[in-house]
This record gives C-alpha cells, sequence and structure tokens, in this order.
C-alpha cells in the first residue's frame, strides 16, 4: 500500500485563525488550531498529579521547595485537542509553531513543543498580520522559540498564582468566601476605591456669576459671561478646595443669590462697549495610530463597547485577516502601511488633507515582549470600510472602520483653528465672550476623537462670534443670575480606568477586559450607567491590603514588577532570585520588617498576619457622631456576612444594594435608623396565627415578616414591585401574607390553582404548569375565570413553544452537512449547526452574525469538546453505575463462592458414602 504524502503541520491557536491560514498555503500544509493554552498549572490541589498531592505547596501546583518548578497539566478540556494534534504529527515531516508573537504566544508554542515532542524539524512563525504576503514572508524567515519571552510569561503565571491563591484563602477567611486578589486586580480595585474616598471627603461648594447676551450694532447676538467686578475675578470650580469647599484665593468674589440679582438689575440699564478683540490661531494635530489600550478606550468612548466587547470583536478581525495583530503597545506604522495610508488620503480625500512630510509615532513603551507595529488594516493597500461591510457583523464593522480612519487621519494634514477673545466691559464690570473657528479641517475630515460623524462633530467644535471691533458699542438684551456648583471627581469609566492603569504601567492592555470583568463578577465593583463604583467590601477588602500588606497594593511597587519581567523577556534578568525574594524575603528579618518593597516575603508575612488581623476592625467604616438626639454613639457602616448594613450600639439598619458608599452618610444613616425603628412597631396581628405583623426593610427592598425575628416558624413574604411599600398597611399585609392564593380546581385534573408572587414576578402554578400574569394583573386579584384562561395558553418559553430562528443561513455547514440557525436559547441567541451549539457573544447582534463568525464560534465550541457541567453529570452516573455494578458482582461472587462451597460439600458427601 502506498504511503499517504507527507504534509507540514502548521499549528496555530484558534480554529478561525487556521481557517484563514490554510487559505494561503498549498495542499502541503495542514494547518491545526490549539484551541489558546494546551498545558497550564492545575486548578487546584484535585489536579495536581498523585505523585504530587502530599506535598505542602500541592494547592499551588508550584514547588516553592524546588526553585519554583511549575507542575503542568493538560486541562480535561484540552487533551481532546492535544491527542488530535499528536496523530497530526504523526504524518507531518516538519512541524511549524504560528502562534501569536507576544509572550502568551510564544509560551504556547514552546508548550505545545515540550508536549508534542517532535521528531521533525521545528520551525516559529510569527507575523503581524494574516495576509497571504505575511504568511509567505514568515515561511521564508522562520526563527526559533524565544526563549525569554517564555520565561517572562511563565515568570508572569507563578507571581499571579503566588500572590492570587495565598492572598485569596486570607481573604476568604477575613472578609468573605469567594472573594479574590491579584497581582493587577487588586490595584485597579484600589484605584477605583481611592477615587471613591475622594468623592465621599469632597465638600461642594456654589457660586453664581451672569450669563449675558448682548446686541451688536448690526443687530448679531454675543454671549458672555461676567468674569469680574470692580476689579475682582469671578471664581471657577478649580478656585474651591475639594476638602472644605472654601475658596483657595480670598481675593476672588464668591457671589451668593442675592447679590447676583441685585448686580443684574443695576447691569440692564448700563452702556457696554467691546474694550478688546483677541484672535490666537492655532494647529491641532492627529493622535497616533491605536494600540491596545488607546483602542480600547475609544471604542468605549465613541462605541459604547465594554474593553471585553471591543476585544472579541477585534480577535475576529485579526484571526479573518482584517487587521493587524490587537494586542500591542507600539504606535510605529511599517513603511508599506504609511505609503497605503498615503496613497488612500489623496484618493479619499484629495492632496491637499495630505500632511507634506511622512508622519512617525513614537511610544514610550521600551519591552520587547510585544508587536513592533500599531494596530492597522491589514494587507497593502487597505481596502475601504465599504468593501468589507457586508462580510462583517456590526460589532467588527464599527471597530474595523474606527482603526481604518484612525490609521489613514494619522498621515492627514494639522487641522488649523483660530480661537477668538471679546472683552465687554460697562458699569465697572467686564465680560468675556470666547468662540473658536476652523480654517482648515485637516485630519478632522476623516476623524474626530470621541465622535462617530466627523460632519456633525465639526460644526460642535465651532463657536462662532459675530463679527466685532474694539470700541464697539454693544446693548445688553438679557442679564441673567446663573449658579453653579462644584462637582466632586468623576467616576472611572472603563475607558477612563483603562488609561490610568496604562498611564502607572500596572498590567498589560491586553489583560484589562479580563481583570474589569473579574472585578465585577466577585462584586468588587458594578456599574452605574457607564461608571465603575466600589462596593463596601471592595473598602473592607482594599483597607485590610494596604494596612498589612501594602507593598502589594502599591502602584509603582506594581509597575515595577511588569518592568522586571520586561526585562526578563530580554535575557536581561533572571526570575529565581525575585521569585525568591517575593515568596520567601529574608527569613531572618523580623516579620514586621518584611514589608521591604524588594523582599516582600508574602508567605511569611501571611503567617504572621494571620492572627493579628481583626476583621472587624477592617470592615468597619466610621460615619462620625450624631450632634442631634438621645443617641450620640458613633455610627459605623460594616460589612457583614450577609452584605453592608449600618450599626450604632445595638441599633442595625440594613443598606440597600446599589446605594453607592459616597451616597452614604451621617444624615442618610440616622433616616435609615428612624426607618428601622419604626419597624419594631407592628402593623397589627394576624387574625388567624395571632402573630405580629411587622414591615421590615432589607437588602433587597421592603417586606412583610410574620412572627418575632427569633420565632422559629416565622414568615417573610416580599411586597410585589407593583405595589408601592408606603402604601402597605395591615390590611394589605394580610392580604400578601394570604400567597399563595387557592383559586379553586382546574377542571381538567381537578388539582389546585395557585396564584403566586415569585423572584422573576406573579405567575399562576397548578402541578407542573405555570404561566406569568401579565403586566397590571395581581396576584392577590387575578380571578379563577383569568388563570384557567393563562393555563390553557401555550407556554410562550421552553420547549412547548419554539421560538422562529433568529436567522437561517443559505450555505450549509462544512461539517454536518446540515444548515446553520441562530436561535434564541435560554441563556440568549446561538448558533447551532445540528451537532454543536455555541453562545453568540454577549454585546453582538445576533441577526448581524455573518456566516463565517458563525462557523467560527461553532469551530471554537467543538474543539473544546463537551462542556465541563455534563461531562461531570455523566462522571458521577458512570461512577453511581460503577458503584452499584461493583456492589452487584461483590454480591454475585459472594453467591457464586457459597453455592460452590455447597456443592464441593455435598460432592464430599457423596464420595464419602460411595466409599
Amino acid at each position: 500500500m502506498a504511503k499517504s504524502t507527507s504534509k507540514s503541520l502548521v499549528i496555530v491557536e484558534s480554529p478561525a485563525k487556521a481557517r484563514t491560514i490554510a487559505k494561503f498555503l498549498g495542499s502541503g500544509y495542514q494547518v491545526e488550531a490549539s484551541v489558546g493554552h494546551v498545558r497550564d498549572l492545575p486548578g487546584g490541589a484535585k489536579d495536581i498529579p498523585e505523585k504530587f498531592k502530599k506535598e505542602p505547596w500541592a494547592y499551588l501546583g508550584v514547588d516553592v521547595e524546588n526553585d519554583f518548578e511549575p507542575v503542568y497539566i493538560v486541562p480535561a478540556d484540552k487533551k481532546k485537542q492535544v491527542t488530535k494534534l499528536k496523530q497530526a504529527l504523526k504524518d507531518a515531516d516538519s512541524l511549524y509553531l504560528a502562534t501569536d508573537e507576544d509572550r502568551e504566544g510564544e509560551a504556547i508554542s514552546w508548550h505545545l513543543h515540550e508536549l508534542l515532542k517532535p521528531k521533525v524539524p521545528v520551525h516559529r512563525l510569527v507575523f503581524h498580520e494574516i495576509t497571504k504576503e505575511a504568511i509567505q514572508k514568515a515561511l521564508s524567515e522562520p526563527r526559533q522559540i524565544d526563549n525569554g519571552l517564555v520565561r517572562a510569561q511563565e515568570t508572569r503565571r507563578i507571581l499571579d498564582r503566588l500572590y492570587g491563591y495565598d492572598v485569596s484563602q486570607l481573604l476568604w477567611k477575613k472578609v468573605g468566601p469567594g472573594l479574590s486578589a491579584g497581582r493587577v486586580q487588586s490595584v485597579a480595585v484600589r484605584l477605583i476605591v481611592q477615587r471613591e474616598r475622594e468623592r465621599i471627603a469632597f465638600h461642594d461648594a456654589t457660586y453664581w456669576d451672569l450669563e449675558a447676551i448682548f446686541s451688536t450694532s448690526n443687530g448679531d447676538s454675543l454671549p458672555a459671561m461676567l468674569s469680574t467686578v470692580e476689579g475682582r475675578k469671578i471664581p471657577s470650580g478649580k478656585d474651591f478646595d475639594a476638602d472644605t469647599g472654601l475658596l483657595t484665593n480670598p481675593q476672588l468674589l464668591q457671589m451668593n443669590e442675592a447679590q447676583s440679582t441685585e448686580l443684574a438689575e443695576k447691569l440692564r440699564t448700563e452702556e457696554f462697549k467691546v474694550t478688546k478683540v483677541e484672535v490666537k490661531p492655532f494647529v491641532e494635530r492627529p493622535r497616533a495610530p491605536f494600540t491596545t489600550s488607546t483602542l480600547q478606550q475609544e471604542a468605549n468612548r465613541k462605541l459604547g463597547f465594554t474593553a471585553r466587547r471591543c476585544m472579541q470583536a477585534a480577535q475576529k478581525l485579526y484571526e479573518n485577516g482584517y487587521i493587524t495583530y490587537m494586542r500591542t503597545d507600539s504606535t510605529t506604522l511599517s513603511n508599506e502601511a504609511i505609503n497605503a495610508a498615503r496613497d488612500l488620503v489623496k484618493s479619499e480625500y484629495g492632496e491637499k488633507f495630505l500632511h507634506d512630510t511622512v508622519r512617525v509615532y513614537k511610544g514610550k513603551v521600551k519591552n520587547a515582549q510585544e508587536a513592533h507595529e500599531a494596530i492597522r488594516p491589514a494587507g497593502t493597500p487597505f481596502r475601504v470600510p465599504s468593501a468589507v461591510q457586508s462580510e462583517l457583523d456590526r460589532d467588527q464593522f464599527r471597530l474595523f472602520e474606527l482603526i481604518w480612519k484612525r490609521t489613514v487621519a494619522c498621515q492627514m494634514a494639522d487641522a488649523k483653528k483660530q480661537r477668538i477673545g471679546v472683552s465687554i466691559e460697562g458699569g465697572d464690570c467686564k465680560f468675556t465672550a470666547s468662540g473658536t473657528s476652523i480654517l482648515f479641517e485637516g485630519f478632522l475630515r476623516a476623524y474626530v476623537e470621541g465622535s462617530d460623524d466627523p460632519e456633525a462633530e465639526l460644526a460642535d467644535k465651532e463657536r462662532l462670534l459675530p463679527a466685532v471691533n474694539e470700541n464697539d458699542a454693544l446693548s445688553p438684551q438679557t442679564i441673567d443670575p446663573k449658579s453653579h456648583t462644584t462637582q466632586p471627581p468623576a467616576r472611572y469609566s472603563e475607558a477612563s480606568l483603562t488609561r490610568m492603569l496604562e498611564e502607572k504601567g500596572i498590567g498589560r492592555p491586553s489583560t484589562y477586559a479580563s481583570i474589569i470583568d473579574t472585578i465585577q463578577k466577585r462584586d468588587y465593583v458594578y456599574k452605574k450607567g457607564s461608571a465603575l463604583v466600589p462596593s463596601w467590601t471592595a473598602f473592607s477588602v482594599i483597607r485590610l491590603m494596604e494596612t498589612h500588606f501594602d507593598a502589594l497594593v502599591d502602584y509603582d511597587f506594581t509597575a515595577q514588577m511588569e518592568d522586571f519581567l520586561d526585562t526578563i523577556s530580554r535575557e536581561e534578568a533572571e526570575s529565581l532570585e525575585y521569585l525568591k525574594n517575593f515568596y520567601f524575603g529574608d527569613e531572618s528579618a523580623e516579620p514586621q520588617k518584611l514589608c521591604n518593597k524588594d523582599a516582600i516575603g508574602l508567605k511569611n508575612r501571611l503567617a504572621s498576619k494571620i492572627e493579628e488581623i481583626d476583621p472587624r476592625l477592617t470592615a468597619k467604616f466610621s460615619l462620625g457622631f450624631p450632634e442631634e438626639g438621645e443617641n450620640r454613639e458613633e455610627v459605623f457602616v460594616r460589612v457583614g456576612k450577609y452584605g453592608p448594613f449600618l450599626e450604632q450600639g445595638e441599633r442595625k439598619a440594613p443598606i440597600l444594594d446599589g446605594m453607592a458608599p459616597d451616597e452614604m452618610d451621617l444624615e442618610k444613616a440616622m433616616e435609615l435608623f428612624e426607618s428601622a425603628s419604626r419597624e419594631d412597631e407592628p402593623l397589627g396581628t394576624h387574625p388567624e396565627s395571632g402573630k405580629p405583623i411587622y414591615m421590615k426593610a432589607g437588602r433587597f427592598g421592603p417586606y412583610i415578616q410574620l412572627g418575632e425575628k427569633d420565632d422559629e416558624e416565622k414568615r417573610n413574604q416580599s411586597i410585589p414591585k407593583s405595589i408601592p411599600a408606603e402604601d402597605v398597611d395591615f390590611d394589605m399585609a394580610c392580604k400578601l401574607l394570604s400567597l399563595p392564593r387557592n383559586l379553586g380546581n382546574y377542571p381538567d385534573n381537578n388539582e389546585p390553582i395557585m396564584a403566586h408572587d415569585g423572584r422573576y414576578g406573579p405567575y399562576v402554578k397548578c402541578e407542573k404548569e405555570t404561566r406569568s400574569l401579565p403586566a397590571g394583573m395581581s396576584p392577590l386579584e387575578v380571578t379563577f375565570d383569568e388563570a384557567v384562561a393563562l393555563l390553557k395558553q401555550p407556554k410562550t418559553r421552553g420547549r412547548a413553544a419554539p421560538k422562529e430562528p433568529i436567522k437561517v443561513f443559505e450555505k450549509k455547514s462544512p461539517v454536518t452537512d446540515q444548515e446553520i440557525k441562530v436561535l434564541e436559547g435560554r441563556y440568549g441567541p446561538y448558533a447551532t449547526d445540528g451537532e454543536t451549539n455555541a453562545s453568540v457573544p454577549r454585546g453582538t447582534d445576533a441577526k448581524e452574525l455573518t456566516f463565517e463568525a458563525a462557523l467560527d464560534l461553532l469551530a471554537e465550541r467543538a474543539a473544546k469538546g463537551p462542556s465541563k457541567k455534563k461531562k461531570k453529570k455523566k462522571k458521577a452516573v458512570k461512577k453511581k453505575a460503577t458503584k452499584k455494578k461493583a456492589a452487584k458482582k461483590k454480591t454475585t461472587k459472594k453467591a457464586v463462592k457459597k453455592k460452590a462451597a455447597t456443592k464441593a460439600t455435598k460432592k464430599k458427601g457423596i464420595i464419602k458414602k460411595s466409599s
């Protein structure tokens, strides 16, 4: 039998990337995906190999007693893919490792090499974009695996494991279960908490000025603001101390409402004239092409994307060959890209919009582990957005257009503008008017930062003033008092947090999306609009860290750790000594001296602090002492097992979910205590049980309690959202406690119909059948006939009433040869090819999903194998069956043995008898 022709095996990370690269390679190559990392540290002691299970460091997966040797395992969901890769390698005559060119990508290549143990030549392929030219060039210039990048990634992984696992366990004991700590996430939480502290400490100030509209001799209107009165300047917001609310310069004139009203009345009869007209030309230059961080920030501001949504769309664009690699700190462009951008400026906007020389942008990043080009459209010449719109889903297209415009704009001419300032005087007062006009749009014709519509934004950026000259007489149309209140510093949004982390050199922009996700999942932070608001749990954790482990959340120290990883990637430093100092420190030193940031001694510090840390203190925040009332004891916010609450001596009151820390002050606390004290007075006594009925305020809103709090049979009943709490009196409380109501027996099966108020709203139920009540229908008022009519209707969700597909593609699946559909599932939209189901990423419009994007989702899901949950269930069933089988086998074996013994005894008796 003839042997099949050998092929070169090319391994990339994702199926989508594999499919794109396969288009550019001939039949002599087989392209497969690793689907991310194929090896990693074990998830915990349960995943550690048997021979290490008894080691004290087993839970870490890092042998801290033997030069921090990591224990690598193949995760269960990757074993199928690894087997597939090993099989493919058997028929290959060479191996090309074509993973991404950053530290993570280099580490994946190294792990593949270690795991597959190839006996054929191995080459490392690196490319910045997935185009035919880039792939062919990479094939002609392969290199070896970069050990510096691999060691840097491994050191980061070990540092994160030591920090994350050990500090997280301390937080579980001292703050609460389910919390976590991390090298970057803890610092990110500290930044958000620090900003909330500034808001809490902030004292606002109110000041008044005058807003006027003057008429020129031509009848034009000229708006202006009061700037000085009798030579004294009117303050602005920056002139007030944020901590006291007082003026920083007492020479400034802070008017109140009465003073401003009196002054306005006086000035309405005064004569005014223009005393100065000043024109200052200036230029505005385009911003550099996108890096990972600036792309996330601009996508958040301009498109409303979260960091994760931005990176998901960028990943797809890169894998399918539309943009260059999207994890980069560099702002430079290749000569080919610069020429392509300049050609587009000429063809799309005209010669006059092209900058006369090539613009070169230099970033501040010195590390060698990231890609060396900014994010830009892939290939040359660049494809225009209109040419690819039909190939991309909505998110991908909008992001591609953003990258395209920014890249082209960076080679365009400066925008030329001028500022116009006009001074107007009269009645010992001075008003000023300012305007901006655009003389030449330049790069703004293509790209305006923070705007999706350059044309509209250009109009907004201009503030034109009527033509006036010095000594021109003006008459006041209106002069009105205007109030201003200083505002606290704004909370971080995803964009501003990303910018701050990058400015401080903390972490890598490519990780910010997952960091922001993590701190929200851990309930350290929640969103209010686009603002990131810290929880009281975050306050408690950060206070503990700052008090006892200050270096771990120190901004400079964390940034220095990142710099050290860069030196490892450049092979300028070794990691072992650093890891020893970080984890063990100087073991001869006293515990309190181990706070040296160069030798933190994490293990010893944790051991010394475990008894010292008092969770009652770290989770206790003072609001001050009441000045009025009988009880003058100090008021605290406490973070308890079931959430935050207020405490004043023996008094306690819950804090409602969603109340930001800066909204909680002494006045608000006393209101909540007053509200809680009213809860101690019953609404009345329940006519049937004889127990008192109370109206209570809980974390999730008001509710009715039947019985005293120490009554083992007490019962709570939530108040439906449709009923205002102030409308609940004794009669209403009794009605609510009657839930669930028995409406009568269903005619078809003679079973009772019950009306309930549940977690997801009111509903009726008969046996296993349930139907939600329509809006406006109360479980207290629904009638028997209405309930029967609802139960006779088919279910509007679930298998009983399948929904129409969101989308059905014309082409069939190349894998299953079945239709590919996008359906609405219980947990959101998903794509299916009849065998595999893949969720549509959050934030992606399911209707805009393209055929290629659906294939990518299905291929990635299929490559991962069955979900862990299903596997676990199957394993449990299998284990149960095996146990049952073993028991049966044991019983059978015992019965067989007994039968054999009986038979032998009988046989012995027969032999004896015959003899």
